[in-house]
């Protein structure tokens, strides 16, 4: 059983976030646990890359002097598994905001579809969704988006080695993806949409990846707190 010095010393948990949860919430619960069982004031508790709160998955956390390597597990490659719904698109691209246009769908084959995702593969340009929490002019985008302002999104280049079509069942489109960190996987969707002379938003997402770290090895926040001792012997 790990010890408050163990987590001073540094460890990496690997958990597996639950929807609805931010990023943000998981850091501050573990490290809220942390504190409240060893009677501690101050653990360093941080993550190695954000999930939206609709995506589940693997989330990398680092305590005490682990913290200084957030930004190398950061830079790692992550591997993600979703669904992208086609035949309409979503201000935010995936289901946090309702559907504002829709599209036909009849022309999209097995194969058509097979065939756009290849126009994905390599370095590509992507342009971020307004709905993020990216800064422009020290200002969130997604502030910007939800009172209604326009805002200029620049493009950046990411990296995507693999992206796979797990199941055809339209609308609906499963997909594996392996890319480069500061890859938007609802990016991904909206594009993929237009690529295939439609429109799409991404309708489920799972990181099972990052680097060697897999979420098959992750646990999650109860099964966290329930590993925590209960009783801290007086030293």
């Amino acid at each position: 059983m790990l010890t408050e010095q163990d987590y001073k010393d540094g460890q990496i948990i690997l958990i597996d976030k639950p929807l609805q949860w931010t990023s943000f919430q998981v850091v501050n619960k573990l490290r809220w646990l942390i504190r409240k069982t060893f009677r501690i004031k101050k653990i360093k508790v941080g993550h190695a890359g954000t999930l939206d709160p609709l995506a589940s998955g693997l989330l990398v956390i680092c305590t005490g002097k682990y913290t200084k390597r957030i930004q190398e597990f950061q830079g790692l490659e992550k591997e993600y598994t979703g669904t992208i719904t086609l035949g309409g698109t979503t201000p935010s691209y995936d289901l946090e905001t309702e559907i504002n246009q829709t599209f036909s769908i009849d022309h999209i084959s097995e194969s058509t579809i097979k065939e756009a995702t290849t126009q994905f593969i390599g370095e590509i340009d992507q342009y971020p969704p307004v709905f993020s929490a990216l800064k422009k002019d020290g200002k969130r985008l997604y502030e910007y988006a939800r009172e209604g302002s326009e805002v200029k999104v620049e493009s950046r280049k990411i990296r995507i080695d693999e992206f796979e079509i797990t199941r055809i069942e339209l609308p609906e489109v499963d997909f594996r993806v392996t890319c480069s960190k500061g890859t938007y996987i609802r990016s991904l969707a909206h594009d993929f949409g237009k690529a295939l002379n439609s429109g799409a938003h991404l309708s489920a997402l799972r990181r099972t990846k990052i680097g060697d770290f897999s979420v098959e090895d992750a646990i999650t926040v109860e099964d966290f707190e329930n590993q925590l001792p209960t009783k801290i012997e007086a030293v």
